[in-house]
């Protein structure tokens, strides 16, 4: 499903980072309480990533993926607790779990080839042999959902057109494909309505802030626009109700922050659901109509409510410390709910919930038991006013045992995007570079998700100026703490946050004292130019966003590093993977001997078998591993860190 902000921001490269609020403005400097335990970066990598979620046609287990071995395999564990099996043996791509089978021991899983982002589907069968069900080589294919009777699913392949997907649904016994509906304009799939009768979908609009909700109609093979609107408006469609009389979708129509409505599919009338004071993100339904569960994008903390559809009041949901509860997935049955839990000293692990019982299980460890979580950094909400008093929302990270009267180095960390949103779920890298003495900034600068439309669109054609600014605003605040050795602050981002490293770099050269790019734009004329074809519906967005590389390329030479090169004069570490199709490699390779050509400091990771971001624990071990070296060498400026 669409999600109401950071739909398109199609440069992400990690997952958002959740938060634990903290309502004071200005946190005093930490104080040296207790001692701290330094940690390697093999130990914190140790810590175990787990994701996905479903259980078995029985209910006895549940299915999930981790990189427990290295890379991502998918795993089984009883509801009960206990030892996870290891359902796939995957060595050399990570493979993702998709779906279980409702009737049998059958299960759907993806996996594309070194991070080039064709994902195929595949399902392991009761004799343990693989079937790839959308073969081809540039085929990129999406899992759609199981319908209601459990007899099919429906997937979606760009096979035909590498621009559009079409949808096709799978029937048991043999999975013979039929195609459900042909896309040559460029729409998301959400929901098919239980009476088999409608199609939603989503579609990008002229810019990041706009889309619209279309309904097809599989009898008259007709499809509406049930959002039709002037200027930026966002509307994402989400899920049939159970009845099939209504479709519910997020907008934000006449408001600051996405609201569910629901629009009658016999009428045609449109009304409000619910709303709130921050964005509803998502709304979805139990398999029998039981439950709606819908997530809020609270300060940048996920909050989930599952309401009984009977009474519209919220049901008991587990009390666990620090962190917040994401992830859910309710049981056919509609009597277990599965779910992880994180927070930024708790990585991702997974429960599951007895709805009668109001009794949890906790199923994984995912955090190194190398790792105490008292050494590790409790992200706090901050703000501070940027170059023209907007306010700027952060998290903050503080050494545990700072030295009295010892300033420490700092970093200004900046997400993906343009339009992600810094979090506060588990990050091993910033635990590991403040366990190692920095203190770390989690920026949200203009155009971040999650703090309303206005607030988002802050930074349309303002790349490389504004945004940028918020960022050396960032600086002065972690100034204004007391602790921070000002001489000492780098940047630090991935994807749309390398390339603000890079503007950091040549447009502002003289205020970060060392900048790590990872996997970041250096030229926006190739990058828009060379976007994948799967990213037609999304393209015109993008450029009005950013800007048109055809009838804007003056503009969009200004405001890309690669042309500015000479003058960036403070040390630059890059990080690339040889097999990205968003970043092309050739964008580092040109800025990084730009630099060197000057004779500049431009250290060079490159990753053959990664694309736009690690999927692999070697590989993410290496890099951050390289990153502390450099910093604590050009920043820090000990050579050996703390």
């Amino acid at each position: 499903m669409l999600l109401a902000r950071a739909s398109f921001g199609v440069f992400l490269l990690c997952t958002a980072r959740a938060l634990a609020v903290d309502s004071s403005p200005s946190p005093s400097p930490a104080s040296p309480s207790r001692s701290v335990k330094r940690y390697t970066i093999e130990q914190f990598m140790d810590t175990v990533r787990v994701g996905g979620a479903a259980f078995s046609y029985d209910e006895k287990a549940i299915l999930f993926h981790s990189d427990k071995t290295g890379i991502f395999n998918v795993y089984s564990v009883p509801v009960t607790g206990g030892l996870a099996s290891q359902f796939t043996n995957s060595t050399r791509e990570s493979t993702y779990l998709v779906s279980a089978f409702p009737a049998d021991s059958r299960f759907l899983y993806s996996r594309d080839k070194g991070g080039n982002e064709n994902s195929h589907i595949y399902m392991k069968g009761a004799d343990g042999q693989e079937k790839d069900l959308t073969p081809g080589d540039k085929v990129k294919a999406n899992f759609l959902g199981w319908r209601p009777d459990r007899r099919s699913f429906l997937f979606s392949t760009n096979a035909r057109n590498e621009k559009f997907f079409d949808i096709f649904q799978a029937s048991l016994p043999d999975l013979t494909p039929k195609l459900i509906f042909q896309d040559n304009v460029g729409l998301q799939f959400a929901d098919m309505s239980r009476n088999g009768r409608f199609v939603a979908f989503t579609k990008p609009g002229k810019s990041t802030s706009d889309s619209d909700v279309y309904i097809y109609n599989t009898e008259n093979k007709e499809v509406k626009d049930v959002t039709p609107h002037q200027g930026n408006e966002q509307n994402a469609a989400q899920v049939f109700d159970f009845s099939s009389r209504y479709l519910l979708f997020l907008s934000d129509a006449g408001e600051e922050f996405t609201y569910i409505a629901r629009y009658d599919l016999s009428n045609a009338e449109r009304s409000e659901v619910q709303k709130g004071s921050w964005d509803i993100t998502a709304v979805s339904f139990s398999h029998n109509g039981k439950y709606r569960i819908v997530t809020t994008n609270e300060d940048a903390r996920s909050k989930i409510t599952v309401y009984d559809v009977a009474t519209d009041k919220p049901i008991d949901l587990p009390a666990l410390p620090d962190g917040d509860i994401t992830g859910v997935t309710i049981s056919d049955s509609e009597k277990k709910l599965a779910f992880y839990h994180n927070g930024s000293r708790s990585p991702n692990d997974l429960y599951v919930y007895d709805l009668d019982s109001r009794k949890s299980v906790r199923l994984t460890k995912s955090l190194s038991s190398q790792v105490d979580p008292a050494d590790l950094s409790q992200g706090k909400v901050v703000r501070y006013k940027s170059f023209d008093s907007l306010e700027i929302p952060a998290i903050l990270y503080q050494p545990l045992d700072a030295a009295e009267g010892r300033k420490s180095p700092a970093i200004v960390h900046v997400h993906g995007g343009p339009g992600d949103q810094a979090r506060l779920n588990y990050s091993p890298s910033i635990q590991f570079l403040v366990n190692h003495g920095y203190v770390v900034l989690d920026v949200n600068n203009r155009g971040s998700s999650g703090y309303g439309k206005t607030f988002f669109a802050a930074d349309d054609r303002k790349h490389g100026r504004e945004p940028l600014w918020d960022c050396v605003e960032a600086k002065k605040y972690l100034g204004s703490l007391g602790n921070v050795d000002v001489a000492k602050v780098g940047i630090m981002g991935g994807s749309y946050g390398g390339y603000m490293v890079l503007a950091a770099l040549a447009f502002k050269p003289e205020e970060f004292a060392a900048g790590v790019d990872i996997f970041g734009v250096s030229n926006w004329v190739r990058t828009l130019k060379s976007i994948p074809p799967y990213w037609e519906l999304q393209r015109k967005a993008l450029y009005a966003e950013i800007g048109d590389p055809v009838t804007q390329e003056n503009m969009l030479r200004e405001i890309s590093p690669l042309f500015h090169a000479d003058n960036i004069v403070k040390p630059l570490m890059v990080l690339q993977g040889s097999n990205d199709p968003r970043v092309l490699k050739s964008e580092s390779d040109e800025i990084v001997a730009a630099v060197k050509k000057k004779g500049g400091v431009a250290e060079y990771l490159v990753f053959e078998d990664e694309g736009h971001g690690f999927s692999k624990k070697a590989n993410e071990t290496r890099a951050y591993q390289a990153i502390l070296e450099f910093l604590d060498k050009y920043l820090r400026g000990e050579g050996n860190g703390p």
